[in-house]
Order: structure tokens, then C-alpha cells, then sequence
């Protein structure tokens, strides 16, 4: 079946290159539009039924008409001179805001991309007075629009109607804040602009620089980034594709973490594919171009494919987690990949034969052989002391896993402290109301057997709940249409994303519902914090339950490739080591050295299943080449240095170029740990562990590594392992 593909995809180059373009460009340009149809916003449905937060939401939208896809903005509005607002001025701006609430805010238009792919967003905002202060000092105004904060489009319908709202109150003599989620995502946003565009090309350099060194060829810089785009671009169209017939809901986040990932593996394996064809051409320049191509692409098609499937499976055990956005992000990753491998397997090979050797023009290293270098002299270190090194990177790793010590989760959304004008405006309510004024804990309580309520029989909740310590004010209770559902609204002296309110909505509060709900009724607590609350209850299960499985999984894997029972314990011990490093380091850089709640809620799992994946397949090319080195005659740790020789050029270079787009990840406000973590995690994997921790075990071990089957020596079978053969020349032995 590999060979198949390869072997068309070299013989009809430019029919294949010709398909994935136009598929390219057709799904490149729907993937937008269908991204956003098949993205959740409430956080709240990513949890099961069972939990009290998601019981609430249901509540709130099916008997108080709460839509599931409004986001809140609130306005504060004040006089421009300090004054306080008088009743005169009150009056005014309840008029402003019901011009405002009459005026259809139209979504601004990208020049760049046609009217018809993109989704309107435009719409008439809901506006309603929220409270005034104690004070008289400023009147809150809630804003409500639909969509996903995340969306552009619905990112432009805000900042249309702020610009409009700050100009309108202008006129009339009062100064406008805005905050809440959208709110500060925008202003988050604004302020990263021009850093993620200035880092994302930094990325992108660095990327086609790394090639240019490498190869010395500048279409074997730039091919890489066009290919990948391609495939990329299919990807995600296909992902979005498969969401839809699903049924299934994306993450906001997803999308732009494919985009990375996609990157990285794609640019991996088609460097993967330019070694071998170079040394190919460079050992056989009698061939045709496309012959080696076809040769190549049959041999390595099969190692991409082992890589792809460990991804693959991998991720599959996010199926069994209880929290929606890491069921999403298993499928979805899934899917993403298994159409890079399809591109890997057609498109990459047909380039390969469409250039031939002019892939690496100017570049004359195909009329010579290298000299052995810097790889030659790491191998031979790593061999000779074995101990030494082993020791140094298991140190090294060691010292890195120390700051798991008093590791915390972080389920906010980020903390952008007063750096932006919303956070200043919640800061400023904050000084005279409740901080959780502009995002309220609720309580949702419904009656039974088709009884009714009243507010009297709430009453004594009600109360209840003033007298919890930590909630600053109680709203009214209000009933539904039939008088069959209520709400209170609590506002909580915490901030709605911080630790203390997710405590005290888990905590007190439900303690208090619990113990005063009147019979015959059954109440919930819903609101930000009541679900980041049961966020973490979900997470802490699924990490219980996803990480084992998947450490299974992995070591089946190795077992079945390497045909061993001491190497996949030697490569799981390593890469695990790895992960502790990670995120360990992670803790001591945001949460220990600059003050962050946490490390956030996501890091672990999904850290753990890109550096356990994708290290791992660094460490199946070093075992695997090592594997093939053993078997020629001469002592165990000779074919270990000629192992670490052969492969160090590819997994630097792979490693590199994917910790590179990882790090692109930095320009995203809020993926900053991610972006940190996963960019050192795979430098470890790929420049500790692969090529150092590996190699000096095995030096130790000798051929034992491969017990209870240990590679003999031999010297017939395969002409490249006779004695008579000459030594290999790199990436000659293995798929790589």
C-alpha cells in the first residue's frame, strides 16, 4: 500500500502536485468558514451532564432563554469630569444605550479574503443597565453579542461597536471601560499584534535559514513551508469536515494548535525524505532522478507512516477523557495528522521526482562525501563514556523534574494583570462592587412535578446564601415565564477566573444550596467559576485515566517495531523522564520564578502526549539504526558511535525545526506555558534524550538492550551488512 502510493506519486509527479494544490486552495479557503461553525464557546458544555455546573447552563438556556452562544461585555460608564452621576445623567445614558441597542453593528470586511468565505458576524447587540456603584462614581451597562470570542469576525463586530459606544458617550460628556472576556481578549490581541507577527516570521526564518545551512539549497529551504502549507491547508478543511459530520465541537484553541503541529511533523518528515534522496543521489548519481525518488519514498514512506500511527494512537486515548475539549482535540489531532502522512506519502515524493537534482541547486554536496564532524566526535564521546554521559543527562533532567515540587493547576484564562484597559476597568469596578459584579456565580433552582415557586419559598436560600462568607452582595430572585425555574445571582469578592472564587463556588456555596433548598426543588450552581471548578474535578479523572493508557499504547508500539522487551522499557523510562523534565521546568519558570497561579490545566496532557509521541519517534530512529548497526560485525558500542553519526544530522535538524514552530505558539496570547513547554520538550527529546541518554544506556547494555532477541553479527543477509560491503554511508541503513 506505501509502496504504491510512493510508487504513482513518482511516476505522475505533476498530476499529484496538480490534486493536492487545487485541494489546497479550495480547502484553504472554506476552512474558515466551516472552523467556525463547528467551534463551541460556553466552556460548560465541554463537561458531562453529571456535573452541577453543566445541569445550570442547561437550566439557564432552556428556562430563562439564556442563548449558549452569547459572550457579555460589560460597559462602565462615568461622567468625564470624576463627578458623580447625578439623575439627569443617568437618564442619559440609558437613552445613548438604548441608540446604541437600536444600531445594527455591522462586522468590518478583510480586504484579503472574499465576502462570500467569510461568515457575517454583524448584529444589533442587546444592551441593558447592569448596576451603579454605591457611590454614584460610574453605571454598568451589560452588553450581550453572539458568537465566539476567538472568532475575528465577532472580535471585529466589538471593537465596531466600542469605538462607536466610546464616541457616543463622548458627545454626551461621559467617559467609557469596557471589560469581560471578549473585551479583554481584544485588547490582549491588539497588544500582541505586531509581537506575533514579528515572531512568527522570526519562526519562519529561522526555519528556511536552518534548511538553507543544512542543505545549501534554497528550494530545499522553501519547499518544505510551501508543502506543508498545502497539506496544511487540506487538514484543516478535513478536520473541520469530519467535525461537522460528527457532530462533534472544536475548541477555540484547536485550530491554531494543529496549524503548529502540522508544521513541525510535516517539515519533519519531509526532511526525513530529503536526507535520504541527497545521499541516494550522492551514492548512485548514475540513477534517474525519479528512480530515486520512487526508491527513497518506498523505503522511508514506511518509517513516516510508523511515526504518524504513534501520534495517531496516542491520541486516540483522549476518547476515553470526560472533559469536550480534550475529546475534540484527540480526533482532531488525529485526523490532522493522518492526512500529513497521506501528503507525506504522495505529495512530498512527487516533488522529490518533479525536482530532482536540481532540489539541491546551487548546492554541489552531491559530488562529495562529508567529512564526519561534530556527529562523528558526539558519537564517539557518548561510547567512550557511556557512564559519564548517562550520568550528566539524567542529572540534568533530574534537576529540571525538581520543580514539579508544589506544582499548582491554573483553570483561568490567563492573567493579564493590569496590562490591559479591560483589566483596568475591572480593577476600577472592582474598588467600589463586588469583582464578580460583571460575571456572576448563579443558582438555578426548579421546582418538581410540574409545582410552582415563589419568591418567598426561596427566601430562606436566599438568605442562606448572603451569609456565606466571600459572596459580597445576592441579587433578587427572579422566575421564569411559567414560574417553574428561579435564579439568584451571587457576586462573589473574588474575581470570577481566580482560585478563591472557583472554591468558594465549589465549597460554601454548593455547602448552603445543598443545605437550604427548599423540598420539592432541586437547585445548581452555574456561572464561570462554578464551571472551572468542575473543569478541574474532570481533569484531575482524565490525567488518572488518559495517561497510563497511552504510555501503554506507546510501549505496545515499540514492542511491535523494535521487537524487544528490555528497549521499549528503556525508551519509555527515558521519555518519561522527559516529560517530568518539562513540565517540571515549566513550573519553576511561570508559577515558582514569575508568580503565575498555576501551570495551566491543559500543559500536563497534552505536554504528555506531544513529548511522549513525538520524542518518541527520535528515539525509534536512534534504537532503530542502532538496531541495524549492531548487526554488522564488531563490538557493541562501534555500532552504537556509528548510529549516533549516521542520525545526529537528521534529528537535530528535525528536532529544531519542530521546537521552532512549537514556539510560534509564544505569538498567541494565553499559549505562552504551552509554547514553553512543548519547545523545550522536544529539544530534550530530540538533543538529550535521542542522542545522548539512548545511546549511552545502550552502550552499556551492549546487545542485551535487545533481549530476549538479540541482533547477532552476521555476515550474509542483506548485501549492506556483508563483509565484503562497504561501511554505510548515513541514512543508508534505516528508513531515515
Amino acid at each position: 500500500m506505501i509502496r504504491a502510493l510512493t510508487g504513482y506519486s513518482t511516476r505522475h509527479p505533476w498530476k499529484v502536485i496538480a490534486l493536492w494544490v487545487v485541494l489546497g486552495v479550495v480547502l484553504s479557503a472554506l476552512a474558515p468558514t466551516l472552523i467556525a461553525r463547528v467551534t463551541q464557546h460556553q466552556t460548560g458544555d465541554s463537561l458531562p451532564r453529571s456535573y452541577d455546573s453543566a445541569a445550570a447552563l442547561r437550566i439557564a438556556e432552556e428556562q430563562f432563554g439564556v442563548n449558549p452562544d452569547a459572550t457579555t461585555v460589560t460597559v462602565l460608564v462615568a461622567r468625564s469630569d470624576g463627578k458623580a452621576l447625578s439623575a439627569a445623567d443617568q437618564k442619559r445614558v440609558e437613552a445613548e444605550a438604548a441608540k446604541l441597542g437600536q444600531r445594527r453593528v455591522i462586522m468590518p470586511r478583510e480586504d484579503d479574503m472574499p465576502k462570500f468565505l467569510v461568515p457575517d458576524r454583524s448584529q444589533t447587540p442587546k444592551i441593558a443597565p447592569a448596576m451603579t456603584a454605591p457611590d454614584r462614581s460610574f453605571e454598568l451597562l451589560s452588553v450581550q453579542l453572539t458568537g465566539n470570542p476567538s472568532d475575528k469576525g465577532v472580535q471585529g463586530v466589538y471593537r465596531t461597536f466600542r469605538d462607536a459606544a466610546r464616541a457616543q458617550f463622548s458627545e454626551a460628556g461621559m467617559r467609557t471601560g469596557f471589560t469581560g472576556g471578549l473585551a479583554d481578549t481584544v485588547d490582549t490581541t491588539d497588544a500582541h499584534e505586531t509581537a506575533a507577527k514579528v515572531g512568527g516570521a522570526l519562526v519562519m526564518g529561522f526555519i528556511v535559514l536552518l534548511n538553507v545551512l543544512v542543505f545549501r539549497s534554497a528550494l530545499a529551504a522553501l519547499l518544505p513551508l510551501l508543502a506543508v502549507a498545502i497539506i496544511g491547508g487540506v487538514a484543516g478543511g478535513a478536520v473541520a469536515g469530519a467535525a461537522m459530520l460528527a457532530e462533534r465541537k472544536l475548541d477555540a484553541g484547536t485550530p491554531n494548535l494543529i496549524n503548529v503541529v502540522l508544521l513541525g511533523i510535516g517539515i519533519d518528515y519531509l526532511l526525513f525524505l530529503l536526507f535520504r534522496f541527497r545521499e541516494q543521489l550522492r551514492n548512485r548519481p548514475e540513477q534517474s532522478a525519479r528512480e530515486a525518488a520512487e526508491q527513497v519514498s518506498g523505503r522511508v514512506g514506511t518509517a513516516i507512516t510508523s511515526a504518524a500511527l504513534t501520534i495517531v494512537a496516542a491520541f486516540a486515548t483522549l476518547g476515553l477523557a470526560t472533559f469536550g475539549q480534550f475529546r475534540s482535540l484527540g480526533p482532531a489531532i488525529a485526523v490532522a495528522v493522518l492526512v500529513m502522512l497521506l501528503g507525506s506519502l504522495t505529495l512530498l515524493p512527487a516533488l522529490l521526482a518533479a525536482a530532482g537534482r536540481k532540489m539541491f541547486w546551487p548546492s554541489k554536496t552531491l559530488h562529495h562525501t562529508p567529512s564526519e564532524g561534530r556527529a562523528a566526535r558526539l558519537g564517539a564521546l557518548v561510547t567512550r563514556r557511556p557512564l559519564t554521559m548517562l550520568t550528566a543527562s539524567v542529572a540534568l533532567l533530574a534537576a529540571l523534574a525538581a520543580g514539579l515540587t508544589g506544582i499548582r493547576m491554573d483553570y483561568g484564562r490567563g492573567d493579564s494583570g493590569d496590562r490591559t484597559p479591560a483589566a483596568a476597568t475591572a480593577a476600577e469596578i472592582s474598588r467600589t462592587l463586588p469583582a464578580g459584579v460583571s460575571d456572576p456565580t448563579s443558582v438555578f433552582v426548579t421546582a418538581k412535578d410540574g409545582d410552582t415557586l415563589t419568591t418567598a419559598r426561596l427566601d430562606g436560600l436566599s438568605h442562606a446564601l448572603t451569609q456565606v462568607k466571600g459572596v459580597g452582595q445576592v441579587g433578587q430572585t427572579i422566575l421564569n415565564k411559567d414560574h417553574r425555574a428561579a435564579r439568584i445571582d451571587l457576586y462573589p469578592t473574588a474575581a470570577p477566573q481566580s482560585q478563591q472564587a472557583r472554591d468558594l463556588a465549589s465549597g460554601p456555596i454548593r455547602d448552603a444550596v445543598a443545605r437550604h433548598t427548599p423540598a420539592g426543588t432541586t437547585a445548581h450552581v452555574g456561572g464561570t467559576a462554578a464551571i472551572f471548578a468542575d473543569i478541574s474535578t474532570a481533569v484531575d479523572h482524565d490525567l488518572k485515566i488518559v495517561f497510563p493508557v497511552a504510555a501503554a499504547l506507546i510501549a505496545l508500539i515499540l514492542l511491535l517495531l523494535l521487537r524487544s522487551l528490555l528497549a521499549p522499557v528503556v525508551l519509555m523510562l527515558s521519555v518519561g523522564l522527559g516529560f517530568a523534565a518539562t513540565l517540571g521546568a515549566a513550573t519553576l519558570l511561570f508559577q515558582h520564578g514569575l508568580g503565575k497561579p498555576g501551570v495551566n490545566f491543559t500543559l500536563p496532557l497534552v505536554l504528555f502526549l506531544f513529548v511522549v509521541a513525538l520524542g518518541t519517534d527520535y528515539n525509534i530512529l536512534i534504537a532503530d539504526r542502532i538496531r541495524e548497526e549492531m548487526q554488522r560485525p564488531g563490538p557493541a558500542r562501534a555500532a552504537v558511535a556509528r548510529a549516533v553519526r549516521h542520525t545526529t544530522p537528521a534529528i537535530a535538524t528535525a528536532g529544531l525545526v519542530l521546537a521552532g514552530s512549537f514556539a510560534t505558539l509564544a505569538t498567541t496570547p494565553g499559549n505562552e506555558q504551552i509554547a514553553f513547554a512543548m519547545t523545550l520538550g522536544i529539544m530534550l527529546s530530540a538533543l538529550v534524550l535521542s542522542l545522548v541518554l539512548v545511546p549511552a544506556l545502550a552502550a552499556l547494555l551492549g546487545r542485551s538492550i535487545w533481549w530476549p532477541f538479540h541482533p547477532r553479527p552476521t555476515m550474509g543477509g542483506h548485501p549492506q551488512h556483508r563483509a565484503n560491503a562497504p561501511a554505510p554511508e548515513p541514512d543508508q541503513v534505516t528508513a531515515y
